[in-house]
């Protein structure tokens, strides 16, 4: 009897959990389910309470809204989180003991996550303001864009992916008080501030932002102590490098943060570091430990999943973290003399943790390549663990979802590279079935041991899935992720062939002859090089690509920086490299069926990189379709509109069957 695998339509039956966060006396996990709306094509994301005691989960929330980023008072009486009722993320604040919300603020251009004061009087946010506005116009509900003016830019930062064109708006560091809903702005000016945190007596706040003068032209972010009440700042990275997360320890001598400081730009390793406030000394406490601090895994099904950062325990003496390793993300218990231990180190991904400070208890979030997400407890002293949730159980008891066989082969210059093969739903031996291979984005990232709603949307097709990790991604150390810069198409594509070489060479059940590839972002770029280097794939998919680094320098929100940075080509001093690394130079090759998918509101990889390919390769009257998706960014097959981002999947999942 044949079993029934993930359909890609299957997206609005699936349920994902996220941001887990144990209440201070550690008996409740609040946690927050995200679902689709069919009738409205919208995401609903509401709050659940889970209690250690009764082992039941209650609803806290209920509507056609977002909520999201619970957090706990310190005294453990009260819940602040984020709401999108009115239209805007809003801080809405719940009794532990029951009753209605009670919104906290009401800022035109919403608030961000809510960090309680030590006493839990106070909530530090963010709160966006233009330039010369005072924090009580931004109650003023008739204080309304005006489109009929021209924006004038002077920033070569303009505009950003999931933002578009900025309207002058900065996030500013703002203290809500609890009880009276005063406010008392912390920062002004043109430039954004992340809050991080408080120091244990509650005086004195943490953030991060480049307060330089030509901080335009610098990808810098330096960590600052202020004194809330004279905001008085002090800066205690003083431009080193890239700085954020910072948190006090529970007796106020050390700040935890991660960074680093821009070595290999924009693929250096995450490192934490650690600050004492007594000496001002400033040490690396992971140096020399070849690993990326924090959740570097790609998905498509985790909506709102955050990596929690740094998390002290009690005794002021070690921290809890995530970390990104061949695949995988676990948990690591650090101390302040460098130690680093494994607390949780097993082929899965980690997308969420909070912990009990002085028990060493954890909620962990959790997913496997057939599981799409659940959340756990876990004591992260003896490993001993328990299942809490089972949100898609119901569902996918009769369903089947195809496991990730976990793959090493060797490269042409013998490097070890790391996949994944999947079979088809109902595989039978002696068969021969079609092959895609998918390719990640980035590049610095890394596919992990997670579910991935476009893989079991395929293999539920009948279409083996191979996924890898070539050079450049994250998880394999500082050279490995390093070794793509400046070589785009080189031995990234190298390693990419490699794959399907070792695929056939060790899987007889795939057929030579129905070979497919896709991938998005980077993994676009990748698509568009390798179908104009090789015949050898009967279709291909190129999802939110890259084909022309000569005017994505321009376009793109990144562009600018990225192309220096990434390819090793300026527009002014160098074109030649940047066109060299170009699919479109190579479009003549093409004889690849190419689809190309793209947001239409994608900033980061702008549609027009889909449109010259699209338009080469038509004019030379070769098989190619645009799909374009309305006011999509470039999140269109991760948290796009649930509507578009099934279509994405379903475009996928035809353009193969029509051509494998």
């Amino acid at each position: 009897m044949n079993k029934k695998g993930i359909t890609a339509e299957d997206l609005y039956q699936l349920k994902s959990v996220t941001d887990p966060q144990l209440s201070p006396d550690g008996s409740l996990i609040a946690y927050i389910q995200t679902s689709i709306d069919e009738e409205t094509d919208k995401y609903l994301s509401n709050l659940f309470v889970y209690s250690l005691l009764s082992r039941k989960t209650v609803q806290w929330t209920f509507g056609n809204f977002r909520h999201s980023a619970p957090r706990w008072s310190p005294d453990g009486q009260s819940l602040a989180f984020l709401s999108s009722r009115t239209g805007k993320n809003q801080i809405y604040l719940m009794s532990t003991y029951g009753g209605e919300a009670k919104q906290l603020t009401d800022f035109t251009y919403g608030a961000s996550t809510p960090i309680w004061s030590p006493d839990s009087a106070l909530l530090l946010t963010g709160c966006g303001l233009k330039t010369g506005e005072s924090l009580e116009s931004v109650h003023d509900k008739e204080n309304k864009e005006n489109r009929s003016e021209g924006l004038i830019y002077h920033s070569i930062k303009y505009k950003a992916d999931g933002k578009g064109y900025l309207n002058q708006v900065f996030q500013q560091l703002v203290i809500v008080n609890v009880q009276t809903k005063e406010f008392q702005l912390l920062t002004e000016g043109n430039r954004d501030y992340h809050p991080s945190g408080w120091s244990p007596d509650g005086s004195k706040v943490v953030y991060h932002t480049d307060e330089a003068e030509d901080s335009d032209y610098r990808y810098i972010s330096d960590v600052f102590i202020m004194e809330a009440s004279t905001k008085e700042k002090e800066n205690l990275t003083n431009g080193r490098g890239v700085f954020y997360g910072a948190k006090w320890s529970p007796d106020g001598r050390y700040l935890i943060m991660q960074g680093h400081e821009a070595e290999y730009k924009g693929a250096t390793l995450v490192k934490i570091w650690l600050f004492h406030t007594e000496d001002h000394s400033f040490s690396c406490l992971t140096n020399g430990w070849d690993v990326e601090v924090g959740d570097a895994a790609i998905g498509d099904f985790q909506i709102g999943a955050a990596d929690p950062g740094l998390m002290w325990t009690k005794d002021s003496a070690g921290f809890y973290f995530l970390i990104s390793d061949h695949g995988n993300t676990g948990v690591y218990y650090g101390t302040i003399e460098g130690a680093m231990y494994p607390s949780i180190l097993e082929s899965q991904h980690v997308y969420g943790l909070s912990i009990n400070p002085e028990s060493h208890h954890a909620a962990v979030a959790i997913s496997l390549p057939d599981q799409p997400g659940d959340l756990f407890t876990y004591n992260l002293s003896t490993g001993e663990k328990e299942q809490i949730t089972f949100v898609n159980e119901p569902f996918l008891k009769d369903r089947f979802l195809s496991k990730a066989e976990p793959i090493v082969f060797q490269s042409a210059d013998g490097l070890d590279i790391h996949g994944w093969m999947m079979k088809p739903v109902n595989f039978q031996e002696g068969q021969k079935y079609p092959l895609i291979l998918e390719i990640h984005g980035g590049p610095h990232a890394m596919y992990a041991n997670s579910y991935f709603h476009e893989f079991q949307s395929l293999v539920s097709e009948g279409y083996a899935v191979l996924f890898t990790n070539p050079r450049g991604s994250h998880g394999y150390g500082q050279e490995f992720v390093n070794a793509v810069r400046g070589d785009y198409g080189g031995m990234d594509y190298v390693d990419l062939m490699a794959a399907v070489d070792y695929a056939l060479s060790t899987y007889d059940f795939i057929d030579s002859k129905r070979l497919g590839v896709t991938g998005g972002s980077y993994g676009g770029f990748m698509t568009n090089w390798i179908v104009g280097h090789t015949d050898r794939f009967k279709a291909a998919v190129t999802q939110r690509c890259i084909s022309n680094w000569l005017s994505f320098y321009g376009v793109s929100d990144i562009g600018y920086y990225f192309t220096e940075w990434e390819v090793g080509g300026d527009i002014l001093d160098d074109p030649e490299k940047l066109w060299h690394h170009s699919p479109l130079k190579y479009a003549k090759h093409v004889t690849t069926p190419l689809l190309l998918l793209h947001g239409e509101k994608d900033f980061r990889c702008p549609i027009e990189q889909s449109e010259q390919f699209y338009v080469a390769l038509k004019r030379q009257k070769k098989e190619a379709v645009l799909v374009s998706f309305p006011d999509q960014t470039h999140e269109v097959s991760r948290s796009g509109a649930p509507k578009m981002k099934l279509q994405h999947v379903q475009q996928i999942r035809d353009w193969f069957k029509k051509y494998l």
